[in-house]
């Protein structure tokens, strides 16, 4: 497998990332960059440190279990998750993997994909999962909330317009890309607000930072192809021969489900892997109670 590295950072963290590019492997593998060391300076936030680094709040959290989001110990070292599994699916348009709350885009023409943190639909407005495409692109849209959303803020004392003009009032930010899914009611878009970003706080769009959604914009056209997908669980046997897991918190679909311990299920392809030979039972097991996100190396082929 390919080295686990590690690069440590101590740093003031003065400057927003982007869209992290990763370089697809011409061997088969699924396994992408390295993860990073990052030393929390004072005044730092997750939130802060997170979207320095083009990952999102949860993610991160996950990674660092314990950790307070708000006031994080100055001087300690944080997993940041950079290094990640491809997702089992066609290398091909955008990809969006719910569970991980990632967007990938596979740039057409070359052997590069960008990875993007997102915010998702919350309980009760869940982004569905779908097979569709941008059917438009739109700078400086304008917001005609649903009459659901306006009751919604009309009950937080929010008066909503009919519609909202492009500004710093407009909650879909600069730019948006509507999906031909349904109605065409689910975007891809900005914000006014870098709160939800890494978060399930939307009523079913798909959220990006500003600089996020600008780039990807500039990239794709209408009739992009866009998957979205719920994947907690991927896993790879890589050309090395050794196994890789990598499992994230499944999505909660109820506050019932909130307020329990979250429950994975496991699909016939999660149960062979796992239960193959050369594959360690003990770190398995570890893996999916803790739910790190983390790609972790799990056995060796023994064949």
């Amino acid at each position: 497998m390919k080295q686990l590295l590690f690069i440590c950072f101590a740093l003031s963290l003065a400057f927003r990332a982007s869209a992290i590019t990763y370089d697809l492997p011409d061997d088969g593998s699924r396994l992408l960059g390295a993860n990073q060391l990052h030393q929390v300076q004072q005044g730092e936030t997750i939130a802060l440190i997170a979207e320095h680094y083009g990952v999102g709040f949860l993610a991160l959290m996950a990674a660092n279990k314990g950790v307070d989001p708000f006031l994080p110990e100055v001087g300690r070292q944080l997993l940041i998750p950079t290094q990640i599994l491809l997702p089992d699916v066609e290398r091909k348009g955008v990809v969006v993997n719910l569970a991980e709350l990632r967007l990938y885009y596979f740039r057409p023409g070359t052997k590069q994909v960008d990875v993007l943190p997102i915010g998702i639909g919350r309980i009760g407005r869940e982004t569905p999962e779908m097979s569709t495409y941008i059917s438009q692109k739109r700078e400086k849209p304008t917001w005609t909330p649903t009459l659901n959303i306006r009751k919604e803020y009309a009950a937080k004392g929010i008066t909503l317009p009919p519609v909202v003009q492009a500004g710093p009032e407009n909650p879909l930010g600069e730019y948006a890309l509507r999906l031909a899914y349904g109605s065409g009611e689910y975007l891809i878009h900005g914000t006014n607000k870098d709160f939800g970003v890494g978060l399930r706080v939307s009523s079913g769009c798909i959220r990006l930072f500003p600089n996020d959604i600008e780039y990807l914009f500039s990239q794709v056209d209408v009739n992009t192809p866009v998957r979205i997908i719920d994947q907690p669980i991927k896993h790879s046997m890589e050309p090395s021969g050794e196994y890789l897991l990598e499992v994230h918190q499944p999505l909660n679909r109820s506050q019932q489900e909130v307020q329990q311990a979250t429950t994975l299920r496991l699909s016939r392809d999660n149960i062979k892997f796992i239960t193959q030979a050369g594959v360690d039972s003990s770190i398995v097991n570890q893996a999916l109670k803790s739910q790190q996100g983390i790609a972790l190396r799990v056995g060796v082929n023994q064949g």
